[in-house]
């Protein structure tokens, strides 16, 4: 009987690498052939206006997937999301800046396509993704054990403790030889205070930034349809009826928010080194955390096409609006009351959009 259990475990419950590896492969594969195609034809034909939107869009839509994690998959309710995104994002700037500066006496972009340069910025996007997991982790294995408006005002306080604690530090060096004089534990402090973390390099584009969202994408729905994302779910529709089922559900909800606080430190990450932005505290704000709430809510908490579409809709309509200058943010507003009035459930509710087309064929 015991050998029995083992295989049917083995055959529904935990399916091998070998069969799942082909079905996470191709659509990156996909999405990142696209983006270099993207990279190459796309952005000359739209102009930098529009291809810095595309940008932007893409850097919400992972804030918004990530978050999904967190608030649509086990129903949880962060609203700190923006304090991953800026560790994340100052932890890169810091690697690319600094490391710049001591190894090629400045902080320009150095070398073509997956240069020098590059390689550094893809490992300072890596290690400012783990650095925000381990934030996450440190914050979400005690936080997670709260419920409700407990949890989301742990969230919140940690995001204004970081963002303080930002606004306190030196401001940044630009002078070569003194920071080749000094250790790189000692510049920490000097990360621009207020002012922001300014002079980093600008090497996000459409062809990263569309990667990363390919990556978190796939990631994402594959997670929902394995049995870590039933088991997710379930602690989203009743978390006592899956604890009595033996769901370790606060060990399953850390790996959510570890996981979502990774890929919002890698969005972080893009956002600090895309031309035209600067990386100060204010702007990662519970403002800027707030709005992602209003991404996932808005698309259907628990799906990933709806926090995508979500994040395409609020990143391009305060652009359509902007010739209603005096009240774009009234417009944007009551769109919002209209959507949430009409549809309380978000635009997908839980489901994918591909689903509705099954169901009506």
């Amino acid at each position: 009987m015991a050998q029995v259990d083992l295989g049917l475990r083995a055959k529904y419950l935990e399916p091998s690498f070998i069969s799942s590896a082909p079905r996470f492969a191709l659509p990156l594969v996909i999405g990142i052939a696209l983006a270099f195609l993207g990279q190459l034809f796309l952005v000359d034909a739209i102009g930098p206006y529009y291809a810095k939107i595309c940008v932007d869009i893409g850097i919400n839509v992972i804030l918004a997937v990530s978050l999904n994690l967190v608030n649509g998959f086990t129903g949880q309710f962060s609203i700190g999301h923006a304090g991953f995104m800026a560790v994340g994002g100052y932890t890169a700037g810091f690697i690319t800046y600094y490391i710049s500066f001591r190894t090629w006496g400045s902080a320009d972009i150095h070398g073509g396509f997956l240069g020098a340069g590059d390689m550094l910025y893809l490992g300072a996007l890596l290690v400012g993704g783990l650095v925000a997991a381990g934030v996450g982790f440190v914050v979400g294995l005690p936080s997670l054990r709260l419920r409700g408006d407990y949890l989301a005002i742990v969230t919140l306080g940690f995001g204004e403790i970081l963002r303080v604690l930002l606004q306190r530090t030196n401001d940044v060096l630009f002078d070569a030889k003194e920071i080749a004089g000094r250790s790189l534990p000692s510049l920490i402090q000097n990360i621009g205070g207020a002012l922001g973390f300014t002079g980093l390099p600008y090497y996000t584009t459409f062809f990263y930034v569309w990667t990363f969202v390919t990556l978190t994408l796939v990631v994402s729905y594959r997670l929902k349809e394995s049995t870590y994302g039933r088991a997710f779910l379930s602690i989203r529709e009743n978390e006592i009826a899956a604890e009595a089922m033996g769901i370790n559900t606060t060990k399953y909800k850390v790996r959510a928010f570890v996981l979502s606080s990774f890929f919002a430190g890698i969005a972080g990450g893009l956002f600090a080194h895309e031309v035209g932005t600067s990386l100060n505290p204010r702007e990662l704000g519970f403002q800027k955390s707030f709005d992602i709430v209003i991404m996932v809510v808005l698309g259907g908490m628990g799906s990933v096409s709806g926090a995508v579409l979500a994040a395409i809709i609020l990143t391009i309509l305060p652009e359509l609006l902007r010739s209603f200058a005096g009240y774009r943010m009234i417009i944007y507003s009551l769109a919002l009351i209209i959507m949430m009035i009409v549809r309380p459930q978000g635009l997908f509710g839980v489901r994918e959009i591909w689903e509705f087309w099954r169901r009506k064929k």
